[in-house]
């Protein structure tokens, strides 16, 4: 039982070679760069929602701040799509996997720490020391905080994996609680089957929700140091 329950969270092979790198490269397939003078629907919606989520999102940053626009927009359409293709059957979530997550995390939590030491390099340091400590609390608060500052990538890389690995695994232990039950009360089985039905539904708004919580985070990263 337990085999079965962590297997779709296994890298997936052919032929004994991983093709992980195929099933990250799949979502930008999704978003195809439009070719027409007049886009169809589906472009158009997709381009309306791009806009609407990046004004929303980059209209607290400065001029600084705002070119890392395309940037977060990539990402929050990369972690959305990946999510949402998870949540077919058979498939293979990568943003389960904690290392992929830690190496979208690090590098922009890196990146935007690099650039307030660059760009606010007094505001940076005197995070690490607020105004009027007392001075035998000086060594334990430039401690403390300088854990609170290398930890938020891993924040950020946990917050993501438990969020989707939960969801699967309840999903997956729903479904098969339902096959279970056919065969012993169908009325047990129909509850259970709704259940499922509510807690999928609720899982494909998780799967945009962090993708958004993630972006969000590493924005206000960004906008704590321009």
């Amino acid at each position: 039982m337990n085999e079965n329950l962590f297997t779709s969270f296994a890298s997936p092979t052919m032929m004994g070679l991983p093709i992980v790198t195929l099933v990250i490269l799949f979502p930008s397939m999704l978003f195809p760069s439009p070719s027409r003078l007049i886009n169809n629907r589906l472009t158009s919606i997709q381009q309306w929602l791009i806009q609407l989520t990046s004004k929303q999102m980059m209209l607290m940053h400065n001029h600084k701040g705002q070119t890392w626009t395309l940037m977060l927009m990539s990402l929050i359409m990369f972690i959305g799509s990946t999510n949402l293709l998870g949540l077919l059957p058979h498939s293979f979530t990568p943003t389960t996997q904690l290392s992929m997550n830690l190496g979208m995390a690090i590098p922009l939590w890196a990146g935007t720490v690099a650039m307030g030491l660059r760009h606010k390099t007094k505001a940076s340091l005197a995070h690490f020391l607020p105004q009027g400590t007392p001075s035998p609390l000086i060594p334990m608060l430039v401690i403390i905080e300088s854990i609170s500052l290398l930890i938020q990538p891993m924040a950020l890389a946990v917050r993501l994996t438990a969020n989707i690995t939960a969801g699967h695994l309840l999903i997956h232990l729903i479904g098969g609680a339902t096959l279970a039950l056919i065969s012993i009360s169908m009325i047990s089985a129909l509850i259970t089957f709704i259940i499922l039905t509510l807690l999928t539904i609720l899982e494909f708004a998780v799967a945009l929700i962090q993708a958004y919580v993630f972006t969000l985070l590493v924005s206000l990263y960004l906008h704590d140091n321009t």
